[in-house]
């Protein structure tokens, strides 16, 4: 792509560093901030730096915080016995657009995947049994990606608190709502049958 600037060529591959952004997008972005008030745009770059200088991440379950511990974890409104395990800050944020978790969370930072060099100790495993064990947890629910990877760390994790009188559950998996069965591939549909519930669970 050639540009008449070359100030403005270095900031729109500066954008198109970002995911999902290519350089027509981020030429429309570019673009777009030289049309605002200096000001304006002084304030969209000071917040970006403040939040990259500033933010920090949860010492008690590793999500994104403003402080040492998140205002999940603070909530005197949650649930402390009931843990979300999750893979990363976006998946935190998934499940709390539901409305429909009340419990707290931890983010393992990924899952176990020797081939891409990723084993257990490079993630926060050990710090979860840590805490379900200093904290007396309740229930620990895997919210892991379906995949052979996230099976994996959820066997491993299991393994090491099965001396423990905590209930271990996963989300449930199946057929997504709306979905067509002969789309499904086999693994999905085996999973829906083998977790099938009573019709009035969903018959009202």
């Amino acid at each position: 792509m050639q540009l008449p600037s070359l100030l403005l060529e270095n900031a729109v591959n500066e954008f198109a560093k970002l995911p999902g952004i290519g350089k027509k997008t981020a030429l429309r972005m570019v673009l777009h901030l030289l049309k605002q008030e200096e000001a304006s745009v002084q304030l969209f770059g000071d917040t970006i730096t403040k939040m990259r200088k500033e933010i920090c991440f949860c010492r008690r379950c590793y999500n994104v915080s403003d402080g040492a511990t998140c205002s999940i974890c603070k909530s005197s409104f949650r649930n402390q016995r009931l843990i979300c395990v999750v893979e990363n800050i976006r998946d935190v944020i998934a499940i709390e657009n539901t409305q429909q978790f009340n419990g707290v969370y931890h983010v393992l930072g990924g899952t176990i995947s020797p081939l891409d060099g990723v084993g257990p100790d490079q993630l926060t495993i050990q710090q979860l049994v840590l805490k379900v064990q200093e904290e007396e947890t309740e229930e620990l629910v895997f919210a892991l990606n379906p995949t052979i990877q996230g099976d994996t760390t959820i066997y491993f994790i299991q393994k090491k608190l099965q001396h423990l009188p905590c209930k271990i559950t996963t989300i449930a998996r199946g057929i997504s709502f709306g979905g067509e069965l002969e789309y499904a591939d086999e693994f999905t549909l085996a999973r829906s049958l083998q977790g099938r519930l009573p019709v009035e669970n969903f018959v009202k």
